[in-house]
Order: structure tokens, then C-alpha cells, then sequence
């Protein structure tokens, strides 16, 4: 009952935490928002507007741009929170421990964030209903009806991208090499988001391609044999009547259908936005070598550790997706190491995490069908107006209200860590003085 006790005592201090944040920097915050969704909107009509006169790639790249100016106006968003901090303030006072974010430029801030943000929101859907939206928008404007799409991935279209990929790489280590003999705050933002292009249009090829490789396989005859030995083992423990094939189907099914949804919605996405959060706020679990250094990652990730001797063409053949992807990986060692913090705040406070994201997100969802419900039906075009207004409003209060929770959490989660360090150390001094006697 202790336990219990307190998560619900932190899930109130973070909700009251949450909402005095967010009405203290309500005005910046939608000021952010309101930047990303006129960037987002205006990409989307000049997106469609090149797409009408057969500029599709043209088109592509102006949409990919307005959704990454969302992904850098939610790091904005969450540096504008730090100044309202109060145990995130004594923490960044302390030796080493944070670094302070409103200190730092918003482009170093974003060449660490945004590579991450960008596989969170295709990794938890945030890009398909950007995709979507584009979709939609198109075949309003144009008068079309379904199927008909501005940017499509399915079939043999997902090829098209691939020449792109291979340009932005090259673009991107020409970029890099400028930078690092004329280094200049441009050359860092176009190498910046190049990368985030590349990735972007990366994830958003991955799931065709995986698809095609499911479909590929489905139609050897090996996949076929696997099928049939599956039978005949279901029709074996059939007919002694024991259902252990059905039992394992239906765990199977219960994971797939109910287990990772939940876990997926509920425990993955607060964890990894959360992740995204410290990498903002800089805290000391940052390292990006600590985080690797003396694992066996540490070889294999180029840590420069010492290595056998090899041949010229091995030699060549290993340092090739260092050449090609080089720097790239290394974005994503602070958001990794950021789950260190997370681990120490134990799984209490983050169950109370979890709960707090999980009732902010159904409110998001109702926030989308209460308008509707309360005016009733209407015809299609009233209909549009009502859902492009209600998606507005909910975005503009849930949105910024999910920083402010973020935020929150991050400043809650160094407060709940130093009680933890704190309780180990007299622990520990309590354990040393009950030993001293007996030592004696």
C-alpha cells in the first residue's frame, strides 16, 4: 500500500506540476505551436501546388520541410519551458550536473534532437498523420476521391526515393566537409537538416520495402513447407486432444492485439518523448561515450578502441558505412543514454509517467469527436470547417499541454532521483556504522 500511496502522490504533484507549467508559459508555448502550424499549413498549399503542375519531388521536399519545422518547434517548445523549473534550476546550479538549454544556441539543441524526434514520430505514428493530412488536403483541393495521393509509398513508387537517398548522403558529406574546414552556423543547419531529409524519407520507404520482403517470402516454397509443418503439428496434438498449438495461438494473439498496442501507446511513447526531453534539458547521463565505453558496442560502434590488423580490402570494406553513414549513429547515443536517468527514478514514478501520458491521450483523442458530437451532423463542407477548427483548438490546448508534462516529468524525475541517492547514501553510512561495532 506504500507503493501505492506513492504514485498517487507523485501523479497529483505532477498534474498540479503539469498545469502550473503550462499556464505560466501558455503564450510562448502557443506562439511555438502556432509557428509550426502555419509552417506546416503553408508547406502543405505549396506542396499541392507543385504537385498540380508536375513537381511532385519539388512537392515532397517542401512538405518534408514543413513537417521537420514541427519537430524543431517542439524542441523550442520544451527549451522554453526550462526557466520555469524550480528542481531542474537547483540541478543545472550543482557541478556538471545539467547544461543549460536557454543557453544554448537552438540549432546545437536541434542537431541532437532532431534525428531522434524524427524516428519517435514515424516509429509512434505522428508522420502518417502528417502523410495522411497531406492526403487529404490534396484530394479536397483537387476534387478527387480516394486512392488518389500526392506522395505514395505502396507498390514499386518507394524506389523513386531512392535516388533522393542517395543524393541528400552525398550532400550531406560535402556539407560536413565544408563545415569542418569553414565552420559557419549555415553550413551547420543545412548539414543538420539534410540528415533529418535523409532520415525522414528513410522511415517513411521502410515500411513498403518491409512489406514487399513479407510478400517475397510468403511466396517461396520454403514459407509454404512452414505452413504445412504448423498444420500437422495442430492436427498431431489434435488428435490426442491436447491444444497446445491453439494455447499459442491465442497468447500470440493476445500479445499482438492488447500487450503491444498497450505497451506501444502507454509505456513506449511517454518513455521516449520523456528521453527526448532530458537530451533537451542536457543532463549529465549525456555522455555519449559513457554510454558505450567499455561495452563490446565500443569496438563495433568506432570508439576507437584498438583493433587486430587487417588486410586493405578488409580494411576498406569496414570502414565503408562509416564513410557512407558516418556521424549519423552518434545522434542517437544521448537520446539512448538519456533512459539511464529514467532507470534510476525506479518503476514507480515511471508507472506515474506512463498514467499521466495515458490520460493526456485519451483526452487528446475525445478532444477530436466532442466537437462533432455536440453540433451533430452536417453537411460535408460544414463538416471539413468544424474538423480542421476542432483539430486546431485540441492541438493548441493538448500539444502544448504535453510539454508542459514532459517538462514537468524531467524536473519530477531529478527530484525523485536525489531522493533515491540520498536514501542509498545514508543506507550505506548506516550499514558502515552498524559494521564498526562488530568490527571491534
Amino acid at each position: 500500500m506504500r507503493t501505492l500511496a506513492e504514485g498517487l502522490h507523485e501523479a497529483v504533484r505532477l498534474i498540479a506540476d503539469t498545469f502550473r507549467l503550462w499556464w505560466r508559459n501558455l503564450l510562448p508555448l502557443l506562439t511555438w505551436f502556432l509557428i509550426g502550424y502555419a509552417g506546416f499549413r503553408f508547406s502543405i498549399i505549396i506542396a499541392i501546388w507543385l504537385g498540380t503542375h508536375n513537381h511532385r519531388s519539388l512537392a515532397i521536399g517542401i512538405f518534408s520541410a514543413g513537417v521537420l519545422l514541427q519537430l524543431a518547434v517542439i524542441v523550442g517548445m520544451i527549451r522554453t519551458c526550462a526557466s520555469s523549473l524550480h528542481r531542474w534550476r537547483d540541478a543545472a546550479a550543482g557541478p556538471g550536473e545539467t547544461t543549460d538549454p536557454t543557453q544554448q544556441r537552438l540549432l546545437d539543441l536541434l542537431s541532437l534532437t532532431l534525428l531522434p524526434l524524427v524516428a519517435v514520430w514515424s516509429a509512434w505514428g505522428f508522420l502518417d498523420e502528417q502523410i495522411s493530412e497531406l492526403a487529404t488536403s490534396y484530394a479536397i483541393d483537387r476534387g478527387l476521391g480516394p486512392g488518389e495521393y500526392l506522395i505514395s509509398f505502396t507498390g514499386d513508387s518507394w524506389k523513386g526515393f531512392l535516388p533522393a537517398l542517395v543524393a541528400l548522403l552525398v550532400i550531406r558529406r560535402v556539407l560536413e566537409a565544408v563545415d569542418d574546414r569553414w565552420p559557419s552556423k549555415i553550413g551547420k543547419l543545412s548539414q543538420v537538416w539534410s540528415e533529418a531529409f535523409f532520415l525522414l524519407l528513410l522511415l517513411s520507404i521502410t515500411p513498403p520495402v518491409v512489406n514487399l520482403v513479407k510478400d517475397w517470402v510468403e511466396g517461396r516454397v520454403f514459407w509454404f513447407q512452414t505452413v504445412e509443418w504448423w498444420g500437422s503439428v495442430k492436427e498431431f496434438f489434435s488428435s490426442i486432444k491436447l491444444p497446445i498449438p491453439d494455447g499459442l495461438e491465442f497468447l500470440w494473439g493476445v500479445f499482438d492485439e492488447t500487450l503491444w498496442p498497450l505497451f506501444k501507446d502507454g509505456v513506449g511513447q511517454p518513455l521516449t518523448w520523456l528521453a527526448i526531453t532530458t537530451v533537451v534539458f542536457g543532463h549529465r547521463a549525456l555522455s555519449s561515450t559513457g554510454f558505450i565505453q567499455g561495452t563490446r558496442l565500443e569496438g563495433r560502434l568506432g570508439s576507437g578502441s584498438v583493433q587486430a590488423p587487417q588486410g586493405r580490402i578488409a580494411k576498406v570494406a569496414g570502414q565503408a558505412p562509416n564513410m557512407v553513414l558516418g556521424g549519423l549513429k552518434e545522434k542517437f547515443y544521448p537520446t539512448l543514454n538519456a533512459f539511464r536517468l529514467l532507470v534510476q527514478v525506479g518503476p514507480v514514478f515511471l508507472g506515474v509517467v506512463c498514467l499521466v501520458y495515458t490520460i493526456h491521450y485519451v483526452g487528446y483523442s475525445w478532444a477530436w469527436y466532442l466537437p462533432q458530437r455536440l453540433i451533430g451532423p452536417m453537411d460535408h463542407p460544414w463538416t471539413l470547417m468544424i474538423g480542421s477548427l476542432a483539430d486546431l483548438v485540441r492541438g493548441a490546448i493538448f500539444d502544448t499541454l504535453r510539454i508542459a508534462l514532459l517538462a514537468a516529468a524531467f524536473d519530477q524525475c531529478l527530484s525523485v532521483g536525489a531522493e533515491k541517492r540520498q536514501e542509498a547514501r545514508l543506507a550505506a553510512e548506516a550499514t558502515e556504522q552498524e559494521a564498526e561495532p562488530a568490527k571491534a
